[in-house]
């Protein structure tokens, strides 16, 4: 039988069916493959909005195209099982009622006549008659050879019932119904009388493919309607995801205080609340981290501040002792220089605490004024006695708008963590402004570098690189790592001194390695930093 869609192609018929109640329906319209969908989908890229709209429209169209093929095949049925039985129903009637008064055998005229009788009571389809070797048609006109095939023949001559064809005759669909004509009791031998009846399937043909049509008019809607309804779903589902995605980079840029509303009990609420559970642990962890912060900051500030006034009366009598330690005993000298140098360096030390904590508490201030640092940078390496051990670079006129006192100090932190760590020659290289509007002070050594760890960490508190890279090289003068501590170790704050001054500058410091060898401290200052004002303690370092 020819499948849904399609009548068979002229010059191939189909299958003979015996009876009304015998017809099969079409088979099924392959379904898509589902791996060239699976394909498909993976080529697609998009955000889910993307990806919702089109699985909903890709569902909607499947099922769309699934019912159509299913109402098609049904309706198909349905119009082919009606038209056939009523062939058959009305052949078999029509036949009855002729053949009563027929009288055999028949010759030419008779049975011409005959058929003519049956078909006038089928609405005028065309009836073929056959007894033995004679043959009339109904209309004389109507060429029967392609309608009626030998099977069909062959068929209602072995049988004892109805018997019927679909055919595909001239590009248009017919149904052939053929029966033999048979006596009460059953005898066919005496009869040999056969009837067909063709019947025009175009009607049906056209009603089938009207509906047909009329359903695929109805796909177009269904698509666009599923892809609007996508549009809405996906929208309900990710304006949630969205507010939490907003909540989640407000909460990474430090507002602990960003939540999102929870409405209904599905599964984004409950990410919701999972979320505004999480974000109120990490506001009370990051509180309790604060306040104990500022308790620990504040009570390096407290004892730096209370060991001041004992330190600085350790100090006078250090120096007294220190001035006096030619006229005392050899192992009292070098206690007494022991002792002066160990004061010394616990008094930087509280120094550089009560540095610290005051850029923690966010309490430094600039005393900015335009200065010449060619002459602060000079200045500085004279100071602690530096000129003579360092190769300076100093081009006349570098002027920026500085606090001279925090430039001192980055020099003096920079220049004497060159010399304790590194080899020499030192150099120092001031570069005037360029285009960007920076200057740069480039201090290099030509020691063993620092490796790739300590070079991540040696702006850190407290962080003292490789003990291979200490020199133990006294150095004079002050400013935290730099100063002449007889073991040649700082306190490990210097470096990050120096870096906190220099973003106060609105500048930076970087850290490098000459190709030959040799830690690089590049300081980079803008001509004009981006904060001016006083500083609120008074006291250089």
């Amino acid at each position: 039988m020819p499948g849904p869609g399609a009548f068979r192609g002229p010059g191939r018929q189909g299958p003979i069916v015996h009876g009304p109640g015998a017809f099969r329906g079409s088979p099924r319209r392959e379904a898509p493959r589902r791996g060239s969908l699976r394909n498909g989908s993976r080529r697609l890229v998009g955000g889910l909005r993307v990806r919702l709209v089109v699985t909903f429209v890709l569902v909607a169209l499947l099922s769309a195209v699934t019912a159509t093929a299913l109402a098609y095949r049904d309706a198909r049925t349905a119009v082919l099982q009606r038209t056939q039985n009523t062939a058959v129903n009305d052949l078999r009637e029509r036949v009855a009622a002729v053949a009563a008064g027929f009288d055999l055998p028949p010759d030419q005229r008779s049975l011409s006549r005959f058929a003519a009788q049956v078909s006038e009571g089928l609405g005028a389809r065309i009836v073929v008659a056959r007894h033995q070797d004679l043959s009339a048609v109904s209309d004389a006109y109507a060429d029967t050879e392609g309608r009626i095939t030998a099977e069909l023949r062959a068929a209602v001559r072995a049988g004892d019932g109805a018997r019927f064809q679909r055919v595909q005759w001239r590009g248009e669909p017919y149904l052939v119904v053929g029966m033999p004509v048979t006596y009460a009791d059953g005898d066919r031998r005496t009869s040999g009388l056969e009837v067909f009846a063709i019947t025009d399937l175009r009607a049906e043909r056209d009603d089938t493919a009207a509906l047909l049509d009329s359903v695929r008019a109805g796909t177009v809607p269904v698509v666009v309607a599923a892809a609007l309804l996508a549009l809405l779903a996906a929208g309900t589902v990710l304006r949630p995801v969205r507010k939490l995605g907003r909540a989640t980079r407000e909460l990474a840029a430090g507002d602990l205080g960003s939540r999102v509303a929870v409405r209904g009990h599905d599964e984004l609420a409950e990410l919701a609340r999972t979320f505004n559970e999480t974000a109120d642990a990490l506001q009370a962890s990051d509180a309790e981290l604060r306040t104990q912060e500022a308790k620990a900051r504040r009570f390096v500030a407290d004892v730096s501040h209370e060991l001041r006034t004992p330190l600085a009366a350790m100090t006078m009598v250090a120096t007294v002792l220190e001035e006096d330690a030619d006229q005392l005993p050899p192992d009292a000298a070098r206690a007494a220089r022991t002792v002066g140098a160990e004061t010394a360096r616990l008094s930087r030390l509280v120094e550089d605490l009560m540095e610290i904590s005051r850029f923690d508490a966010g309490a430094v201030r600039l005393n900015a004024s335009g200065t010449d640092l060619t002459d602060t940078v000079r200045a500085s390496l004279a100071l602690r006695g530096w000129t003579d051990r360092v190769t300076a670079e100093l081009p006349e006129g570098v002027r920026a708008v500085v606090d001279r006192r925090r430039v001192d100090v980055i020099v003096s932190n920079l220049v004497g963590n060159a010399l304790r760590h590194g080899a020499p020659p030192v150099t120092v290289t001031l570069t005037p402004p360029g285009a960007d509007g920076r200057v740069t002070l480039e201090v290099a050594d030509h020691g063993p570098g620092l490796p790739p760890e300590a070079r991540e960490r040696v702006f850190d508190r407290f962080y003292k690189a490789d003990e291979a890279r200490t020199r133990n090289t006294s150095t004079a003068g002050s400013g935290g790592e730099a100063d002449g501590e007889s073991g040649g170790q700082g306190s490990g704050l210097g470096m990050a001194i120096a870096l906190e001054n220099a973003r106060l500058h609105g500048g930076t410091i970087e850290v490098g390695q000459e190709a030959g060898g040799g830690a690089v401290f590049t300081l980079i200052l803008p001509v004009t930093p981006p904060l001016l004002g006083t500083d609120d303690e008074g006291e250089d370092r």
